[in-house]
């Protein structure tokens, strides 16, 4: 039933939402999404598997109705904790316990984190018979396909409860074909953000034996309010304005970027280069432009409030990325940079990694080139940024391809109607009622579909705990 203010009241089930942690910074696609899910009416309980680690937050973040249920993060000090909840949970309901049990068994026969596979048990004991008698909780679904869903897996076990996930990139492509499986297949459907991703999810299904399994694709979206490109002229003259808003990591490619651009330079192209983000890799990458011929047309931003980035994209002639996939498989699904460039008019150059050609279709919507090559990179940056009538072409295509596919009002109800039709949750709720824009505030350095990155077990970064 919809009321006068445009929101409805809330119908049916809670949506348990179990998250690696709440809220995050790196993770705003996941707080816009939980947001307008609520403006549809649905309840939601969020489950966090720890405190967040930031001292601010979005605003997005502070419109959020949502209760937040965080367990405890760590093992050893929290011993006593665990044990109580979970021993109590399996005097009320030791056949489904011992189930929990057997997968935890089975797990720790191929798993390189051991510890954090027992905490996934204890934390999921934690949930169900801590939290759960507390809610109306009635499917339970997570984000990320590592630890989140092992949370989720187990306290479907222990519970009786339904779970699903959303898978993004990192958590697919850094843990073993296997292990994704094993969780795919007790799911009741799993959610990805882009076609590449499902393909992959169910070739995955596939090779193991369900076919069948309901693997759908809805794209995070951006708040196209917020983008606009003003009537921007295509023609450009040098000095030319490039941009850069990316985590300084290896997956996304700036080493390319970097051997690209001097190799404009070399060719007489005047051009400045701003790059915002920060990262692990910062201290090389300084390194390296120090030594390069183009450091004095490097701007190091650091991170920057979303309102200065999008005065840089208002500044920028051509926005550019050189993704890769990472030595450990990490990759980008569809940086959501890239889909805000397109939509303030800023023609992009990237490569075809992942999902990225779903959103810029090569002459079409920008102009792509393979990964790790950075001489057809600064040849397409030559391109968009000296011939007027590509980018007269390429502008207004791009700003209608993201109008197409990257609207998040458009995807969140297609989420909507997916966990009403496989969750049951959401049920009678009128998905059509108009949503209403919200300013998003600091700028994600990786605005990405599958950029958080994880920790195996409780510190280590390299592959996710599953």
């Amino acid at each position: 039933m919809s009321t006068r203010s445009g929101k409805q009241e809330k119908q049916g089930r809670q949506l348990g939402l179990v998250l690696k942690g709440y809220p995050r910074i790196s993770e705003t696609f996941i707080a816009n999404e939980i947001r307008l899910l609520e403006e549809l009416g649905f309840d939601i309980h969020i489950i966090s598997m720890r405190k967040p680690r930031e001292s601010f937050t979005h605003d997005c973040v502070k419109r959020i109705r949502a209760k937040v249920s965080y367990l405890p993060e760590h093992l050893y000090r929290n011993l006593p904790r665990f044990l109580y909840h979970n021993i109590l949970q399996y005097l009320r309901d030791p056949k489904r316990y011992r189930a929990g049990l057997k997968l935890m068994r089975e797990r720790l026969r191929d798993t390189s984190s051991p510890k954090a596979t027992v905490r996934h048990l204890l934390q999921a004991g934690y949930l169900v018979h801590k939290f759960l008698p507390r809610t109306d909780i009635g499917h339970l679904h997570a984000h990320f396909a590592h630890s989140p869903t092992s949370v989720a897996q187990f306290a479907s076990l222990l519970s009786g409860l339904n779970f699903s996930f959303t898978a993004h990139a990192k958590d697919i492509y850094t843990q073993l074909p296997e292990r994704v499986a094993q969780k795919m297949a007790r799911a009741a459907f799993v959610v990805t953000c882009t076609q590449y991703n499902r393909r992959c999810l169910e070739t995955i299904a596939a090779d193991h034996g369900f076919a069948d399994k309901t693997v759908a694709c809805v794209y995070h979206g951006i708040d196209l309010t917020l983008f606009s490109a003003n009537g921007r002229q295509p023609g450009t003259e040098p000095p030319y304005s490039l941009l850069t808003v990316a985590r300084f990591v290896p997956k996304k490619g700036l080493t390319t970027i970097i051997d690209a651009l001097e190799a404009l330079a070399a060719d007489g192209v005047a051009f400045t280069w701003t790059l915002v983000g920060d990262g692990e890799m910062k201290g090389a990458l300084q390194k390296r432009l120090e030594a390069s011929p183009i450091k004095d047309r490097v701007v190091l931003a650091g991170t920057l409030a979303h309102h200065d980035v999008l005065e840089l994209y208002e500044k920028a002639d051509c926005f550019v990325l050189g993704c890769r996939i990472a030595t450990n498989g990490d990759r980008d699904g569809i940086p959501n940079v890239v889909a805000e460039a397109m939509a303030m008019g800023v023609p992009v150059a990237a490569t075809t990694v992942s999902g990225i050609p779903e959103l810029v279709e090569h002459e079409s919507t920008g102009l792509l080139c393979n990964p790790e090559d950075p001489g057809a990179l600064a040849a397409n940056l030559r391109r968009l940024l000296t011939d007027a009538e590509l980018r007269a072409r390429i502008i207004p295509a791009a700003r209608a391809k993201v109008e197409e596919v990257f609207d998040n009002t458009k995807e969140i109800r297609e989420l909507a109607r997916i966990y009403r039709t496989y969750a049951h949750v959401g049920e009678g709720l009128d998905f059509n009622i108009p949503l209403s824009p919200h300013p998003e505030d600091p700028c994600e350095l990786d605005e990405s579909t599958g950029a958080a990155s994880e920790a195996t077990g409780d510190g280590a970064h390299e592959r996710p705990s599953a």
